[in-house]
């Protein structure tokens, strides 16, 4: 299996709808490791890896996102994989980001 990341921000309505709670249960089941957070401009921030297909269905889920949320923006940027085991929700990012 060929590992590929992605980093990106979903924006719109992605705060305060269990966005990233519901995208961590999307990424486990689709076997993907990485991270995903909120950042203080009100967009969520999310790191991604593993097999290529599984990772497009994630991003075709990023798109719309759990039922109570809404997304107007998504944006994504390849890069390298950093052999993460596991996905989490992390802390808040700090301001300034």
């Amino acid at each position: 299996m060929t590992v590929v990341a992605v980093h990106g921000y979903a924006g719109g309505r992605v705060q305060g709808v269990g966005f990233r709670r519901h995208a961590r249960l999307q990424a486990v089941q689709l076997g993907l490791c990485g991270w995903v957070r909120n950042c203080p401009d009100g967009r969520v921030e999310y790191f991604l890896e593993g097999d290529g297909q599984a990772l497009q269905s994630m991003l075709a889920w990023l798109r719309s996102g759990p039922a109570a949320a809404r997304v107007d923006s998504l944006s994504e940027q390849d890069c390298l994989a950093q052999g993460l085991t596991d996905f989490q929700v992390r802390e808040d990012a700090p301001s300034g980001q």
